[in-house]
């Protein structure tokens, strides 16, 4: 552990090459800074995102600029109803030697790489989407019964269309849990759109550089979980999860009526995580009661549903998280 004036020059150092990456980042991927946030403050968390938006809106670009910029190995795979677990993990072939002898031989998958990019994951089957499971949580995959590591770091980023459901298998909530982060990817304004078709129809286009190293990134990453969290911070955290569980005693009106089911322990976790990762990008030693308010989003959307009353009502999730967070911080800037 490093001491005090030490882990400062760490933090502050760490938050000029983030700064670097963001603008190589931008680059290629033009004028969407709150996703570029929110993606990296996924992977600064060691963990993984699922990035919503209609296609066309640079979901793929993006994933593979990460994967330049941070020095990650990165592999894409576009889920279909006929992808099989054995394309995704690797299987095991029969493999006969010189000496004629035979023995079976590991061929590993696509996901032994550092970036994946699971493209349309609700376009496989159950079946396929569970293959992720083990994966995303131990940083492994089991075959016949033998382990096998991933490489480290190991982050999934996968798409998911939210419009178009034909044909589409809808994530567990048990494997929707596992994303740190829901990334809505909007439209880009009218400016942006400008620069985009300014920057990618001509000759040639911007190129991003490298800027970290696999093993730059996970000391980022465990710098990240030594910044320190105020207390007050901290209680508005758990009084945030805790009001959008219908369950709960001190649950609003709004929340028992309209919520089906809340978040977990794991939505307080990404919020404790990613509200440090957020100070950081902004330039900051020390996540405030903002960042709680700016994280709140992207970590409890899909930790969260309405029930079906509430929709056929014409609720929209995003109302009620608005207005669970804006009490929680009312109440905790008011103690």
């Amino acid at each position: 552990m490093s001491d005090a004036p030490e882990l400062v020059a760490e933090i502050e150092a760490l938050g000029e090459r983030l700064a670097d990456a963001k603008a190589s980042i931008t680059k290629r991927f033009i004028g969407q800074e709150r996703v570029v946030d929110l993606v990296l403050s996924a992977i600064l968390c060691g963990g993984h995102g699922l990035l919503v938006g209609l296609p066309g809106l640079g979901k793929t670009r993006l994933v593979d600029t990460l994967s330049t910029v941070l020095g990650l190995n990165g592999k894409r795979v576009q889920f279909t109803p006929d992808l099989m677990p054995a394309d995704i993990l690797g299987s095991e072939v029969l493999e006969t030697g010189a000496d004629g002898s035979r023995a079976f031989k590991f061929i590993e998958g696509p996901i032994f790489c550092q970036l994946m990019m699971a493209d349309e994951i609700n376009r496989a089957s159950p079946r396929t989407q569970s293959a992720l499971l083990q994966a995303m949580q131990e940083k492994s995959v089991t075959i016949a019964g033998e382990a096998h590591a991933l490489p480290a770091p190991f982050h999934v980023l996968a798409t998911q269309n939210p419009i178009e459901q034909e044909g589409t298998y809808p994530l567990p909530e048990a494997q929707l849990d596992r994303f740190l982060v829901q990334i809505d990817v909007p439209y880009p304004d009218r400016d942006t759109e400008r620069d985009i078709l300014m920057a990618t129809t001509g000759v040639e286009e911007e190129q991003s550089s490298q800027v970290f190293t696999p093993d730059e990134l996970m000391k980022a990453q465990t710098l990240v979980r030594q910044m320190p969290v105020g207390e007050g911070v901290v209680e508005l955290i758990l009084d945030l999860v805790r009001a959008c569980r219908p369950e709960e005693d001190g649950a609003s009106e709004l929340v028992r009526e309209n919520v089906g089911w809340g978040p977990g322990p794991r939505a307080a976790q990404a919020l404790m995580l990613t509200v440090r990762a957020q100070a950081l990008l902004d330039g900051r030693l020390v996540p405030s009661v903002d960042d709680v308010a700016t994280m709140a989003t992207p970590v409890l959307t899909h930790r969260m549903a309405l029930t079906f009353a509430a929709r056929a009502r014409g609720i929209v999730l995003q109302d009620v998280i608005d207005e669970v967070t804006r009490t929680a911080t009312h109440t905790e800037a008011a103690a």
